[in-house]
């Protein structure tokens, strides 16, 4: 057995009797619960103290220890010291413990109060919650340089209340905690545990309405500076105790009263068993251990007030607070602590145990630095929780992609904690960008082939051009081959050409633009423009078949949102398709209508309608499938294409037939931020 912090409980913890073990000079080494339910002294306090601590050791009680160690065992009555300074007669049994070589090694002692003296708990092993006291050891070498100012205050002709309670939490902040005690923890630590108390401040534990009190007890006793005394004082009701009993005493044969113990006897106010808190914590904490979401708990409570003070300061803009003051973020970084993390995040992170993961959160954001900066601004407009997709390191030199959640704790945030939740979708941004070079190869083959079906018309549009530079070169080389040379007519028929090339240069570039391979580039871009660009294209075939082409486009449209090849490509599909249609008409008027306008939500609208026979009822709902066609030689890709395009652009678009007759399409995309 071992009176270590952060060991695992040994069974006599769970022992209704008390039990000490010294070793052979008297001095203590272990005391377990009912040890420190018994005669009142916290286990923390007692560690490295000598038997005469708990009774004055005459002659004869020297020999009884020498006979001990002889003889290995004796029970009988004792009297035992209280902190209070009373003694507690207890009958008690010990027995020394040999190595193997006979030598003796420690004594274990076993003690109970005496027959006849009031009992508590009765036969029952549980030590009640009500006799275990919340038990601290504190640095206060930190706090000790505040001691006059708070005297000095005392003891003027007028002390101010108000300096003297700024005093009294400035005391409590710069005590540090070097032990508490399983109680201590279990009250004030959250789910925090002994070992993450240690070191930090006494005040991130302390409820507010008792930290004055406690400031004047631990001034008391270092003043004092009698370590065989303890000072006392009963304290209301704080929340967390019911009219609790303080009491603070220094520890002996120190030169220095640079510590001291504290303990706060007290029956919880939570009615519930110790026990119960205790299962409940264990189901709290299996749950968490077992999620498929790694989890870290943090302890931001020190941030809190920082926040209080900025936002004391009339700070609103906590983004261009941040941007002003940068060094806010890397001292959170390096100062806010990973307090427990469960086996989901061990395994996300390569780590061997979760001790590895418990430290500064700096670790967390160095693959997205500017994601700590948005957990901040989240924390400080109050928000309950945030969620991003970010890249992490991980401790055996990978690289995630995870789905990252912070819940954010509910004021009062004197003991707070902030919940960090990973989800690893590596695997699923891999997928998607798989899947979105997919759809960008698909997107392409579907220019390419819809350019295919337009080959005839393409050659023509380019002959044209191609034709007048003929033409326009061979009426200047007559005029050159006169006797005397019409040099201004040259000129003239050259600007032609020079004219004509520019255009031939300017449909292979429109081509070419469209069979190119390239990353969709959203711009602001006006949609008229669009489709006129796109009717370009489709100008041979409209006139081949004789179709008219009507426009009807809005004045003063905002800018849509998106990239101008993709959305020609929409257009042209619709057109071709329309033209397709329109083909088969052998009476009536051939015309397609293209309108443009703006919709109640703000987007911009393109209606293009034709006046062929429509579409089948049942053909209506199915026009965007994938390879969906009621065309002899149709693939039935060019739809399903414009739809996934349209709703890339974060639009839709639909299908339906005229009630005046034809088949029309209508898709509508975000106008731009700024126009909008």
């Amino acid at each position: 057995m071992s009176g270590s912090a952060g060991r695992e409980p040994d069974i006599a913890d769970l022992a209704s009797e008390s039990v000490i073990i010294f070793d052979t000079a008297g001095v203590i080494r272990y005391w377990n619960p009912a040890s420190e339910a018994l005669y009142g002294w916290p286990a923390m306090s007692m560690i490295g103290r000598g038997i005469d601590h708990l009774s004055d050791r005459t002659v004869d009680e020297g020999e009884h220890w020498r006979l001990l160690l002889q003889e290995g065992n004796w029970q009988g009555p004792a009297s035992r010291r209280t902190p209070s300074g009373s003694q507690l007669a207890v009958d008690i049994r010990q027995y020394v413990r040999f190595n193997a070589d006979g030598t003796a090694r420690d004594v274990v002692e076993y003690g109970r109060r005496a027959q006849g003296t009031e009992q508590h708990g009765g036969g029952d092993w549980q030590i009640p919650d009500r006799l275990m006291a919340a038990s601290w050891e504190m640095d206060v070498s930190g706090a000790l340089p505040l001691i006059p100012a708070l005297l000095e205050e005392k003891a003027a002709a007028s002390p101010d209340p108000a300096r003297l309670t700024t005093l009294g939490l400035e005391f409590v902040q710069a005590m540090r905690v070097l032990n508490v005690n399983e109680r201590a923890a279990r009250l004030v630590g959250g789910n925090r545990g002994p070992e993450l108390m240690i070191g930090q401040s006494v005040a991130v534990f302390w409820p507010i309405e008792a930290r004055a009190p406690l400031a004047e007890l631990v001034i008391e006793a270092v003043t004092a500076n009698d370590p065989g005394t303890t000072h006392r004082r009963q304290l209301p009701s704080d929340g967390i105790l019911r009219d609790p009993v303080m009491s603070v005493w220094l520890p002996p044969d120190r030169e220095t009263p640079d510590r001291v113990f504290v303990a706060a006897n007290g029956t919880a106010d939570d009615d519930r068993s110790y026990l119960y808190l205790r299962a409940s914590e264990a189901r709290y904490r299996k749950l968490v251990q077992f999620m498929p979401m790694a989890m870290w708990q943090v302890d931001a409570s020190h941030m809190g007030k920082i926040y209080a003070d900025i936002r004391g300061q009339g700070v609103e803009d906590f983004d261009a607070y941040l941007t002003e003051h940068p060094e806010l973020i890397d001292f959170a970084g390096t100062s806010v602590s990973v307090t427990n993390v469960n086996r989901s995040a061990v395994q996300l992170f390569g780590a061997e145990s979760p001790h590895d993961l418990m430290r500064h959160v700096d670790y967390l954001f160095t693959a997205t630095p500017s994601a700590l900066r948005k957990v901040m601004i989240g924390r400080f407009n109050g928000q309950q929780n945030w969620t991003d997709l970010i890249k992490v390191h991980t401790l055996d030199g990978r690289t995630l992609d995870v789905q990252f959640s912070v819940t954010y704790p509910k004021p009062p945030a004197e003991l707070d904690v902030t919940i960090f939740g990973m989800i690893d979708v590596t695997e699923r941004i891999q997928m998607e960008t798989e899947l979105r070079q997919l759809q960008a190869d698909y997107t392409h083959a579907a220019r390419i082939s819809m350019l295919g079906e337009l080959t005839t018309s393409i050659a023509h549009e380019v002959n044209q051009p191609l034709a007048a530079i003929v033409t326009n070169a061979e009426t200047s080389l007559r005029w050159l081959s006169r006797d005397e040379p019409n040099v201004e007519k040259v000129k003239e028929l050259t600007a032609r050409i020079a004219a004509s090339a520019r255009r031939a240069n300017e449909i292979v570039q429109r081509i070419r633009n469209m069979a190119a391979k390239r990353e969709p580039e959203r711009v602001a871009l006006d949609l008229d423009e669009v489709a006129q660009e796109a009717l370009l294209f489709v100008r041979d075939e409209v006139e081949v078949r004789a179709i008219r082409i009507a426009t009807d486009f809005a004045k003063d449209l905002p800018k849509a949102m998106g990239d101008r090849v993709q959305l020609q490509q929409v257009l042209v599909n619709l057109l071709v398709n329309s033209a397709q249609a329109l083909e088969v008409q052998n009476q009536g008027e051939r015309e397609i209508r293209l309108a443009t306008s703006r919709d109640a939500d703000g987007r911009i609208v393109l209606t293009l309608r034709d006046t062929g026979p429509g579409m089948a009822e049942d053909h209506i709902d199915r026009v965007f499938e994938g390879f969906f066609t009621t065309k002899d030689n149709g693939m039935g890709i060019g739809l399903a294409i414009c739809q996934s395009i349209i709703a890339e652009h974060g639009g839709s678009i639909s299908a339906s037939n005229h009630p005046d007759g034809g088949a029309q399409f209508r898709f509508a995309i975000p106008a731009h931020a700024t126009d909008a």
